[in-house]
Parts: C-alpha cells; structure tokens; sequence
C-alpha cells in the first residue's frame, strides 16, 4: 500500500486506515486547528489593537457584524506564508490579507471579499490575487450578491523584490462586467482605498464609504507630491467630501463603519440575487388605497415657489421604503429604491429645491447610471417629473451639458423595464423630453397631475424671446408682459394635452398611490419574461 509521510513528528499513514495522536485524537485535528488559529489571529495583537484605535473593525469583526449569525462559511482560510524548520515542521503562518467566503444575509446567500489592514495593510501586492479572484467567480457563477469590505493601502514595491519581476497591471481572471451584468455587487470603502482598492469600491451598483476616516484615490499624498507636486491630506484629496458629495466617485455617505453595512444589508433587500430572478416582493402593512389629502396642495400655485419633493415621494410610497442613492451628487435629482405594495421600484424625481430641477452634467450622469442598474435587474421605474429644463450657463456649456443629456436619454431608451412616468409639474426642453421610453424602448405609462405643464420652452422664456423688440418698443413693458402671459396660459392646461391624447390621463394628486399600486402589480405580472436579459451591462 502507499505510505505518506506527513513530517518527522507525524505517524506514517497508510492509506485505508487511521492514525491518532497521543490524546486519541486523528493527527490532521492539530494541524488544521493550528493553522486556523493562524489566520483567526490575523496580523497580531498588535496590530488588531492599532486597528481598533483609529476605530475601525477588523475584517472579520465586520464580517461577523454583516452577515446572519452562524452563516459564514470561510474559503481559502488556510491561504497565507508559511514558516518551517529544518525538519519540515510548521512554525508559523502570516495570513494572507484577504478574508473572504460564503454566508447569508437575511437568508440569502452572498459572497463576502474583506480585506485585513492588520497584515501588510491590506496591500493589494501582498494578497493573493487569486483567491479573491476564485471567489467573484464563484459568485458569478452560482449567482450570489458580492461584497466587498475594502480597506487596502494599493500596491507595495517592496513585494517586487521577492517577486524578481513586474508585471503587466490587471486582473485577467478577474470577470467585472460579467458580474456588473449579472449579480448585485457592493464596495465599501472603510479606511484606505487606493489603487485596486478604489477600482473594487466603484465598480460596483452601490459603493459606500465613511464620513470620516475612509480615502479612496488612484495614488495616496505620497504619490500625488512626487507626481503634480501637490500636498494634501488623505481627506482632501480622496474623502468623503470629494467623493461622496463632489465628484460622484462614491454613491453614499455613511456616518460609521456600522451605518455603512447596515446600508449594504438594505440595499441587497431591494434587488435579487441576480439577474435571474424577480426582485423580491415583501409584505406590507401599508394600506394600498391610502390617499394622503396633503397632496392635493403640495405643488404651490406661484410657478417660481420649491416644494419638498422628498415629502411628496414618502407620501406615496410604502412608508418607510425609500432609501436613497447619491443624495449629495447631482443634486438637481432624486434617485431612491422604494416599494409599492412590497414591490421594489427604482424612483426618479427632480428636486426643485436645487437649481430647481434642472438636469446639469451631475444629474445627467447620475440617471443614466441608475437607470442601467433598474434595467439590469428589472426594477419598474417610477419618474415622477418636474423638470424646467437643461441648466444653461457658459460653466454648463463648457462641461457638455448637453451631450451628458442626449446620452441620458438614450440611456432611458434602451430600457426595457416598465416605466411609468408622472408629471406634477413642469417638462420643458431636451430635459423634459428625457423623462422615459418613448419610442422603441419599453411601453411608458404617462399620467399628470392637474398642476402639470409642458412644452419645448416655458411660456415666460417664449414671451421674453419672440417678442424682445416689441417689449423693448413697449410704452408699459410689464403690462404687455402680463397681457402676454395670460394669453398663452390657457394653452399650459394638461386637460387640453389630454384631449389630443399626448397624456392617456389626469388624475388627482390624492390618488397618486392607489393608481401606483395598481401598475405595480400589473408591472410584475410581466417581469418574468425579462429573466436573465438586459438591454445592455451596467456602467460603472
């Protein structure tokens, strides 16, 4: 028979039997205990107490905080650097920097990708890219969520000494697009995100990072003062501020490590495991035919007058189901997953409290990438319309406004989700014209509230262009301006709109959600015939 030696101090097996320690108990217990015990330490007590002193979790204290208790499932806990003696004997093991595995998160199951800043600082040269490579994979083909913990310091010229050689950047085996067009990913950023570490965050359908304390960048302070010669901070030059609120990099601000996966929790209850399957129906004790009075004066009578259209939207949808994404990029719109009835919808809005709802270069960017991941895993969409138009201006000439818009509205085009778009106030322009699918795309339910009004230009702005000489020429410009006014006006009235058909109907604000809930359930009843197809990927 054929005999293995397992080392000095190991019996010799033979293959067909057993073989025990002193204690009774077979030879391979220690050694896969001790090599456990080897990773459950991570990078030292150390180094686990500097982690919490900057106060942040471990990786596996956010897994354990993330994930159902008595789920997680480890792949590739044994991965690390190893140290033997001379006899072959194992001294010791350094981990290797990535934690990852399968468990479940409200029963259903997920991969979860974290790095451990307590070895190496996470650094992305120091990992095994091969393991958190596999287990993407394996989401990928088993059709599971992923999520990414990072917190990695990026590359490591020190690893090139050991490695004798560099290599071409990326990833091979690394299928990002495959996994963006088929299941939901999550990248949070919970300390230091450079390099890869910025690109596992962003690309994904929702990336997080903290307030205060997370940084995501292409290269850190060190590298940006050797390139551009710029000093900054960590802060200043990869926060929260720049990219939760400015450059858009990041969809959500969390407050702590603990808000930011309880976001992700959230966010994964919205869509389904992948594009496969429906998005999930939850009960709901939300009278469907609730009508809420306060609508029916919650667009104000002064054309020039803002409203909270934040109200507005929980007013309609299931109480307590809105949850939002990208509040402090592209202001101008609202982007939230909502339900109806239980049934998760994507939600557009403009917000006519910033810019009044004009669609800026921000805003438009900030509809197309929504609008893909609705499409990607078959989200009805719910666009509820007060757009005034494109934002004009020589800054917004100079950013491509424009181009930004028609890319939006073929972005809305090319869905294929259903799509119901409400009007409750203003449509004007190339902005007003991008509010769904309205040619080869999806059927788009059009409704309006009475308050609605639209056209290629807003009466005001026709009046001051096409009659600028004679209101110039004018003995009492105001008054002509008035009369003027009041003879267009009546033209505004959607009733008349409706008479043509170009709206299929007017209804009263008061009800908006019993009419929603009604579409919804119709919405669903045609969603399985989408299963596993997308009018295109997501874009990151």
């Amino acid at each position: 028979m054929t005999q293995i030696e397992s080392g000095a101090a190991a019996p010799v097996l033979t293959v067909g039997t057993s073989a025990a320690d002193s204690t009774g108990r077979p030879w391979f217990e220690a050694e896969i205990a001790k090599r456990r015990e080897f990773a459950l330490a991570m990078g030292g007590p150390d180094k686990i107490e500097r982690q919490h002193a900057r106060g942040r979790l471990t990786a596996r204290e956010r897994i354990e905080r993330l994930v159902d208790e008595g789920s997680w499932r480890e792949i590739g806990m044994m991965t690390g650097s190893a140290r033997y003696d001379e006899r072959g004997q194992l001294i010791s093991v350094e981990p290797s920097n990535v934690v990852c595995g399968q468990a479940e998160i409200d029963g259903r199951d997920v991969i979860v990708v974290a790095e451990d800043f307590t070895v190496r600082g996470g650094s992305s040269e120091a990992t095994n890219p091969e393991k958190w490579q596999y287990v993407e994979r394996l989401a990928l083909t088993y059709r599971w969520p992923v999520i990414r913990l990072v917190e990695t310091a990026g590359g490591s010229v020190n690893l090139l000494a050991q490695m004798s050689a560099t290599k071409i950047p990326g990833y091979p085996h690394w299928p990002m697009v495959e996994l963006l067009a088929t299941v939901p990913v999550v990248g949070v950023a919970l300390g230091a995100a450079a390099g890869l570490g910025a690109v596992r965050v962003c690309a994904s359908h929702l990336s997080i990072m903290t307030a205060e304390g997370s940084y995501l960048f292409a290269g850190g302070p060190a590298v940006v003062k050797k390139a551009v010669g710029e000093d900054v901070t960590n802060a200043e030059l990869g926060g929260a501020g720049v990219h939760a609120r400015a450059s858009g990099v990041v969809d959500n601000e969390a407050a702590d490590e603990f808000e930011a996966l309880d976001d992700v929790v959230r966010f994964l209850s919205y869509l389904p495991s992948s594009v496969h399957e429906l998005p999930p129906v939850r009960a709901c004790a939300d009278p469907v035919d609730r009508r809420d009075e306060a609508l029916s004066t919650t667009i104000p009578e002064i054309k020039q007058y803002s409203y909270d259209m934040r109200k507005l939207l929980a007013s309609v949808f299931d109480d307590g189901s809105l949850f939002e994404i990208g509040r402090y990029f592209g202001q101008s719109q609202i982007t939230m997953l909502a339900r109806l009835d239980g049934h998760t919808v994507a939600v557009l809005a403009n917000d006519p409290m910033w810019l009044g709802g004009s669609l800026t270069v921000d805003s438009a960017e900030k509809i197309t990438r929504f609008v893909d991941m609705a499409d990607t895993f078959h989200l009805p969409v719910v666009n509820l319309i007060d757009q005034p138009g494109t934002f004009v201006g020589r800054d917004a000439e100079q950013k491509g406004t424009l181009r930004k818009g028609i890319r939006t509205a073929m972005a809305l085009e090319q869905a294929r989700v259903p799509w119901l778009s409400l009007f409750v106030r203003r449509a004007y322009g190339l902005a007003g014209a991008a509010y769904g699918p309205i040619g080869g795309g999806s059927i788009n339910r059009r409704l309006a509230w009475p308050t609605a009004h639209w056209g290629s230009i807003p009466i005001e702005g026709g009046v001051e262009a096409a009659y600028r000489r004679t209101l110039a020429e004018s003995d009492d410009p105001d008054a002509l301006r008035a009369e003027l006014y009041a003879r267009f006006q009546p033209v505004e009235n959607p009733f008349r709109t409706a008479e043509r058909f170009g709206i299929q109907d007017v209804i009263d604000p008061r009800d908006t959600r019993p009419m929603l809930c009604e579409w919804v359930r119709q919405a669903y009843r045609i969603l399985p015939a989408q299963l596993g197809t997308t009018a295109r990927t997501m874009r990151a």
